[in-house]
């Protein structure tokens, strides 16, 4: 996904002379292009966040689109104020860019871990909460993020993620991409385990559950037609996330389903629990630990659903 951004951003950058790029000490053997082509539009502030997004802002309040980037977590919660006042109250138009959402940067220990970035971004009025599920995505929404006005935060992943599409989906803003069809249960998942979602769907299949799959690209604003249509098409909705089961994802469809009053429709989150992650190790291997492989994912969809389906019997 990283790749996929810095390729869309450089090709804007070269027809709209408004998009800047500011990292904070990040994207060596990443950036240089961009760098090279337009040295004027790149600003590397070092190991200050808070700074860079306070430059961002007044870059926003000249016209400029302005880019922030750097690992999740420094890209937000470090310099969380800033974000809140300099660019949310005024309504900036600066881009957050955070790469290696979730456990990506599983390696480097609880302080690079970003499992909590979505709740708190999604928290800020007047932000905007994109989390692209391939490289096709984190194009597309790189592009409709220069398209909007007003802050956004983009969720990358770090490197490598597989594709989801083969081709190039329709994407906007606040609505959801229906990656396969299905007419028995619903995963919503989003960011790099929608692949996830796909082969645990896949594996449902041989069992008999028929199982839709939603990239929820966007968590804020949320695509509510979508969930509802879920709950009103199939019988059980499953939110995915490498992310806090607080305030993320699976909070945002919940807050859909409790304020619709369909009580018929169940509903389960596949998250991170409320812990840190004190383990090191790869994100794959951080990944089976927190439940979110495609094996743990089939193990929770069947296990409650088989004991829904027998409290019915009872």
């Amino acid at each position: 996904m990283r790749n996929a951004f810095v390729a869309a951003l450089t090709t804007i950058a070269a027809e709209d002379p408004r998009i800047f790029l500011i990292t904070g000490d990040l994207g060596f053997s990443v950036f240089e292009d961009f760098a090279g082509r337009f040295p004027g539009r790149f600003i590397n502030v070092g190991v200050a966040e808070a700074n860079m997004v306070g430059i961002a802002a007044g870059l926003a309040s000249c016209g400029k689109v302005a880019f922030t980037y750097s690992i999740a977590p420094f890209a937000t919660i470090r310099c969380l104020e800033q974000i809140r006042i300099d660019v949310c109250y005024h309504n900036a138009n600066v881009k957050i860019v955070g790469v290696g959402g979730g456990l990506a940067y599983g390696p480097l220990g609880a302080t690079h871990h970003a499992i909590e970035d979505i709740s708190i971004m999604r928290a800020l009025p007047n932000m905007k909460v994109l989390s692209p599920a391939d490289p096709v995505e984190a194009d597309l929404a790189t592009r409709a993020a220069v398209a909007v006005d007003g802050p956004v935060y983009i969720r990358l992943g770090k490197s490598g993620e597989p594709r989801v599409h083969s081709g190039q989906p329709d994407f906007e803003i606040g609505r959801a991409i229906t990656v396969k069809d299905g007419t028995n249960i619903t995963l919503v998942a989003t960011g790099g385990l929608v692949y996830n979602a796909l082969l645990a769907a896949r594996e449902l299949a041989t069992q008999g559950i028929d199982a839709r799959v939603i990239s929820m690209h966007t968590i804020k604003p949320l695509d509510e037609e979508a969930i509802l249509r879920a709950a009103h098409e199939t019988a059980a909705i499953f939110t995915i996330e490498e992310h806090t089961l607080i305030g993320g994802l699976g909070s945002a469809v919940a807050e859909v389903l409790a304020e619709s009053g369909n009580r018929k429709v169940l509903f389960q989150r596949i998250g991170i629990r409320d812990r840190f992650c004190h383990e090191v190790g790869s994100q794959e291997y951080l990944r089976e630990l927190s439940g979110l492989s495609p094996q743990h994912i089939v193990s929770r969809v069947v296990g409650y659903l088989s004991r829904e389906l027998s409290k019915d019997i009872m």
